[in-house]
């Protein structure tokens, strides 16, 4: 069975500005013409991420998702099924876990560090795109996220970031980035390339 949805892979390195950049976008489209998957809400057990030599867990890794499950649901959503998932929290005991439901959309975007690396999502993707940043920008980013939304410590962003995000963007991401149909460079601003894939969406919609 063919699928019903066009779907928009979109991926960069943490603090690249994927999520404010989706964010436009579901401010720009309804639920019923956009729907946003993300890699996310498909992280293993806290109990089930590898720990460094140091004791931290390691979430940033491919093994930490449940790719197998991303896939699968992804497929689904595109053939037309709703898909029920509890949120990660990322361990924030400050924040309550909702329940996510994902309704079929003809347009789908799925986003996250492994959407390329992972054969099976990247594989199902109609239109590929890479953010980039910076890396002393993406730093800054992730500080403010993991202290605000995770409830991290600084030292404790600080350290990963040196140890487990710079290392796997330079391994499971960067490597993707030339197999991205759109490169958009966020050191400053994104807005052009913003209008570009909204428009590009609003085409797909109009063929729908």
């Amino acid at each position: 069975m063919d699928k019903q949805s066009y779907i928009i892979g979109i991926t960069g390195g943490s603090g690249s500005g994927k999520t404010t950049f989706i964010q436009k976008l579901m401010d720009t489209f309804s639920k019923e013409e956009l729907c946003v998957v993300s890699q996310d809400d498909y992280y293993r057990p806290r109990e089930e991420q590898l720990t460094d030599e140091h004791g931290f867990k390691n979430f940033d890794l491919p093994t930490s998702i449940d790719g197998e499950a991303f896939a699968k649901e992804l497929k689904k959503l595109s053939l037309g099924e709703t898909i029920t998932r509890q949120e990660y929290t990322f361990n924030n005991e400050k924040k309550e876990p909702k329940t996510l439901i994902f309704k079929p959309a003809p347009v789908i975007i799925v986003e996250g560090l492994f959407v390329f690396h992972l054969k099976e999502v990247f594989d199902v993707c109609d239109l590929k795109i890479f953010i980039d940043a910076k890396e002393n920008l993406k730093v800054i980013r992730r500080i403010k996220r993991d202290r605000v939304e995770r409830n991290y410590p600084l030292d404790d962003v600080l350290y990963r970031y040196e140890n487990h995000v710079l290392p796997t963007f330079e391994k499971f991401i960067l490597p993707y980035k030339s197999e991205a149909d759109i490169v958009i460079n966020n050191n400053v601003n994104f807005n052009a390339a913003l209008e570009v894939v909204k428009g590009f969406i609003q085409s797909k919609l109009n063929q729908h």
